[in-house]
């Protein structure tokens, strides 16, 4: 789905961008939408979260099984001048992942088949800070890279649950920081602007709350376990 998407996005970029650079058409359309000094718009997108591990011995990754989220959210703009924004894009951030551990990791103990998995659901309310660095309008679109900090708050969080994965569940925190960077294209369409972006995500902070047990095999290996994603977003000012 998420590579679906892109190829989409690519293809659709490449085609509207050759049309107008050899076109002989040269109409603008919303000329002064970007002279405005705020202005609003709203965002539809996909997502796909996965984690990053360390390990204090060498075992067998965990694997990570993503799948393809929604997301939806609102976009504030400041212009500073006619390359620089500055922008606030809180959104509401849908996903889901599924640990899967090797038999390695439970040596010497008795398990089932449902302990080498565990599911992660999470639901975000992601607050990212972003500075836009835009190129020069060429015609009806202006490509730019977009990059800058986030806050998340995980409203699935079971961080202050007393049960661990002995009882069957996986805990994670419920503050997260991230730094993110990525690359769009604006297009200025007659009625609104138009602008697909894919922007990648990374966690500065430690995510898991670690089992009671210091030896857990859920557990008891990971020396750090970190958030990283690829957002597809659709937004339209």
């Amino acid at each position: 789905m998420k590579n679906l998407l892109t190829i989409v996005i690519t293809l659709f970029v490449f085609q509207t961008s050759s049309a107008q650079l050899f076109s002989k058409e040269r109409i603008k359309n919303n000329e002064n939408v970007d002279k405005a000094r705020l202005s609003y718009g709203y965002f539809l997108g996909f997502n796909s979260y996965n984690f990053n591990f360390d390990y204090y011995e060498d075992k067998k990754d965990i694997q990570v099984e993503t799948t393809t989220g929604f997301s939806v959210g609102l976009v504030g703009n400041l212009r500073i001048n006619d390359y620089v924004d500055v922008r606030l894009e809180p959104g509401l951030f849908i996903t889901s992942r599924n640990l899967i551990y090797d038999e390695s990791y439970f040596a010497g103990l008795e398990y089932t088949d449902a302990d080498l998995i565990r599911e992660v659901k999470s639901t975000y309310i992601h607050i990212p800070l972003l500075l836009k660095l835009s190129t020069k309008r060429i015609n009806n679109f202006k490509p730019f890279i977009v990059g800058g900090i986030s806050t998340a708050l995980n409203l699935s969080s079971n961080q202050d649950n007393p049960d661990d994965n002995s009882a069957g569940e996986f805990r994670m925190k419920k503050n997260n920081m991230y730094y993110e960077i990525g690359f769009g294209i604006d297009f200025y369409l007659f009625f609104f602007k138009f602008t697909p972006s894919v922007r990648g995500i990374f966690a500065l902070n430690e995510e898991i709350v670690p089992d009671e047990d210091p030896n857990s095999p859920w557990t008891g290996n990971i020396s750090s376990m970190k958030t990283r994603g690829l957002f597809i977003n659709l937004t339209f000012q």
